[in-house]
């Protein structure tokens, strides 16, 4: 395992990774995707926090014909495989949008921004996309 995933002492660092973007015209979401899956394979505390037009990555039903991209929402349901199981989604985001937890396709913690905050607060690397 690589030294920059781990502190001094050899534990295990907690990894953030903060989805803004809307899932398609951009390269974001699907990378984090990808990062997020390297991170967990080499078993690190991953958390995944969806803030804004980011939490449109995880609505069910998502179509993507017209638009040319593959559809790769469906991969998120893979997340608890690999040990990823902390999903947060602002709780003010989905509100903005019109959206609800029922509108996702994974189980995810609504959470308030204020909350969030401090969350990210104890992570030892925060990565946004």
């Amino acid at each position: 395992m690589s030294d920059e995933m781990m502190d001094e002492g050899g534990t295990i660092k907690k990894f953030a990774y903060i989805n803004r973007k809307a899932p398609y015209g951009t390269i974001y979401a699907l990378e984090s995707l990808e990062v997020v899956l390297i991170g967990a394979a080499f078993e690190q505390d991953v958390s995944l926090f969806f803030l804004d037009d980011g939490v449109f990555q995880l609505t069910k039903g998502q179509k993507t014909d017209g638009i040319g991209m593959k559809n790769f929402s469906p991969t998120y349901r893979a997340l608890e495989m690999y040990d990823v199981e902390k999903l947060y989604v602002s709780e003010e985001a989905l509100a903005a949008r019109g959206l609800t937890a029922d509108d996702l396709l994974v189980d995810v913690e609504v959470v308030a921004d204020s909350e969030i905050a401090g969350m990210l607060d104890e992570q030892d690397v925060v990565l946004s996309f």
